[in-house]
């Protein structure tokens, strides 16, 4: 599949660039606060759609309270980009029927999204992935926040990079 098209305004989006590191097949580690002293095991894998303008991202986990789910990310290539990311979003779906919407982006070595609008669900999230130099591992911080102010940790995942 094709990384390098450009889009119809257009050269692609820098943040699908530095995106374009996440591509492969990843084992994962995640510990979370409502499951103590658990180490869930997982899988994920990011690959282009054809074109080079939307990554999917699969994940699937080893334990019945962390979903699996479906995410794909891109950048809006209309020249309508109203978002503070530049246009990029995060569309994810999960097997309990939960579908969200994150402002996503990335710099070299850095992967972020995010939703800090003021949602139904009643809480904000924000994730850091940083990629270890030898792009070989990505350590994953994910905070959460029930009044937009004060932030609380949430899921911690290591991504260990298979191929």
């Amino acid at each position: 599949m094709s990384d390098t098209t450009t889009s119809p305004t257009g050269a692609r989006n820098p943040t699908l660039e530095h995106l374009n590191a996440l591509v492969g097949e990843w084992e994962t580690e995640a510990t979370h606060p409502f499951i103590p002293n658990t180490v869930v095991q997982g899988r994920a894998t990011f690959e282009w759609l054809d074109g080079g303008y939307f990554l999917i991202w699969r994940m699937a986990h080893d334990h019945p309270d962390i979903p699996n789910g479906i995410a794909i990310m891109g950048c809006d290539t209309s020249g309508d980009a109203n978002l503070s990311s530049g246009g990029c979003t995060l569309r994810y779906f999960d097997s309990r029927g939960v579908s969200r919407v994150y402002q996503v982006s990335a710099d070299e070595g850095v992967w972020r999204f995010w939703r800090d609008w003021p949602a139904p669900w009643g809480f904000a999230q924000r994730f850091t992935g940083t990629l270890s130099a030898d792009g070989k591992t990505i350590t994953g911080s994910s905070d959460i926040s029930e009044n937009g102010s004060t932030w609380a940790l949430d899921l911690q995942i290591t991504y260990k990079r298979v191929r």
